[in-house]
């Protein structure tokens, strides 16, 4: 879409993103990685990105702002979970794909041509006591040995440093509106500065939405990041199997759940999201989260869930049968969304609009609705008045990368980008069937969606979650094979 209008605040104008993607990846309270394994990797010299490639990333982005200009990035807080207990650290994706910096309480400040270091990197300092506590930080020290950093500052001196560095720029590249708290700083060390233009000193006069640019290097994988998420698609396909293999009827949704947890865990990976597990009716819920209903004999059971590993996220949902076996009914729409998402994935190709692989789907969606009775209407009328979407409500995908919303604009000058090597999307049609839609009873509470990572290269799609069979004769010849086994 077009840019908004300049707006002008105290006398310095805010230029604001493209996109609503400048809020979306904000503070994830999920966890990523262990902090104090990850900073074992990285001193060990065995991070699985080497620090070449966020020195590449960074001076990719100064590049692009320019020599007059500064950005700005901190860290993510740490946020309480309850009283004095808090949620699993997870670094700013922006933060981390600049720095691979896995602590809080830090600030990133590139400054394109300083003479005396343009990577600066405020950080905690080392405490042999707060290290028996929490575990080793880096230090100023090894921010800039095993960092890239060009200089390293306490981050109790910032107040002091970071005006300094800000003086002489004329814009400020920065996230505004995800940290309040961080706003108010950033606003003061600004201000600070137009507080000497009388004395000499020279003032920014613009704070640039940071997203704008970032958020377009990002929406690019590199090889080394293509890798992390295969390997996050991988260990998320194997944890989906799991679940295939050990759901019986009579469990609970938070048992599959539980299965789902240990498979992450135990490759080294965490959850990208809530898992949704959905049994029957619930299946038809879009952003389910309770997962603690029993599972019944003739229901599907719907999950979405996703495997996070060293911040790079996969995202897959599997619909099959509780008891192994697909009824006639769930079959039937089973297969319309399966040829939805195949007719979809043969879009992502490059040159293809965005939004062509939504259409792909909508039209096998619509057409096989049609077929079954569930839709009135030629093919041409239910797609011009959208009444598919009773059935089918959401869009068939989205970016995937650091986030499983991923940041990146999808319309540029409002027409659909086009698809280009290196990006990655979702696939991910769907049917559901509310338990009180107006239509013959046994089609009522089935929920089901199918979803895929897929990555734009040169010549054909590369789906990295095949190891989750999505063919429901091969679903239901694993969950045939696994009972067979559970028996003996």
């Amino acid at each position: 879409m077009p840019r908004s209008p300049p707006r002008r605040r105290g006398g310095t104008r805010y230029i604001e993103p493209r996109s609503e993607t400048f809020l979306d990846a904000g503070f994830v309270a999920h966890p990523c990685y262990d902090l104090a394994a990850a900073a074992r990797r990285t001193a060990s010299g065995s991070a699985v990105i080497d620090r070449k490639e966020f020195a590449r990333r960074r001076k990719q982005l100064m590049h692009l702002v320019g020599d007059d200009a500064i950005c700005i990035v901190p860290a993510a807080p740490e946020r309480l979970r309850n009283n004095d207990s808090h949620y699993p650290y997870r670094q700013d994706s922006d933060f981390h794909y600049l720095t691979g910096f896995p602590e809080p309480d830090a600030v990133l400040a590139l400054i394109p041509g300083r003479e005396h270091g343009q990577e600066i990197l405020f950080c905690r300092e080392r405490d042999p006591e707060r290290e028996a506590w929490d575990g080793a930080r880096a230090g100023p020290e090894g921010a800039v040995e095993r960092y890239g950093m060009d200089d390293a500052f306490p981050i109790g001196d910032i107040d002091d440093i970071l005006p300094g560095m800000i003086e002489g720029r004329s814009r400020v590249y920065y996230h505004f509106g995800r940290d309040t708290e961080f706003d108010i700083k950033m606003i003061g060390w600004v201000n600070r500065v137009r507080a000497q233009v009388r004395r000499g000193a020279r003032a920014p006069h613009e704070f640039v939405a940071l997203g704008h640019l970032l958020h377009d290097l990002r929406l690019y994988k590199t090889r080394d990041e293509l890798r992390l998420m295969r390997k996050a698609a991988k260990i998320a396909a194997g944890a989906h199997v799991r679940a295939m293999r050990s759901v019986r009827p009579g469990m609970n949704e938070h048992e599959v759940e539980a299965e789902l947890l240990h498979d992450f865990r135990r490759h080294g990976a965490v959850a990208s999201y809530e898992p949704i597990v959905g049994g029957g009716k619930n299946g038809c819920v879009l952003h389910y989260h309770a997962n603690n209903a029993p599972l019944r004999d003739g229901d599907l059971l719907l999950i979405d869930a996703g495997a996070e590993y060293e911040c790079y996220a996969s995202d897959i949902t599997r619909t099959f049968p509780v008891n192994g076996k697909f009824s006639p009914e769930q079959r039937a729409l089973y297969d319309i969304v399966l040829a939805a998402q195949r007719a979809a994935i043969a879009q992502i190709k490059p040159g293809k609009p965005y939004g062509a692989y939504h259409d792909a789907a909508v039209r096998v969606i619509a057409s096989g609705l049609i077929k079954l009775g569930l839709v009135k209407g030629t093919l041409d009328k239910v797609l011009r008045e959208k009444t598919y979407r009773t059935f089918y409500m959401h869009k068939t995908g989205h970016w995937l990368g650091l986030d499983v919303h991923d940041v990146g604009d999808y319309r540029i000058d409002g027409e659909d980008r086009e698809l280009e090597p290196g990006m990655v999307v979702t696939v991910e049609p769907g049917i559901y069937v509310a338990p009180d839609a107006k239509v013959a009873a046994k089609w009522r509470g089935i929920g089901i969606r199918i979803e895929d990572d897929v990555v734009v290269t040169r010549h054909d799609p590369e789906v990295i979650t095949t190891d989750v069979p999505s063919d429901p004769d091969e679903i239901e010849a694993l969950m045939a094979k696994a009972r067979l086994k559970h028996a003996s």
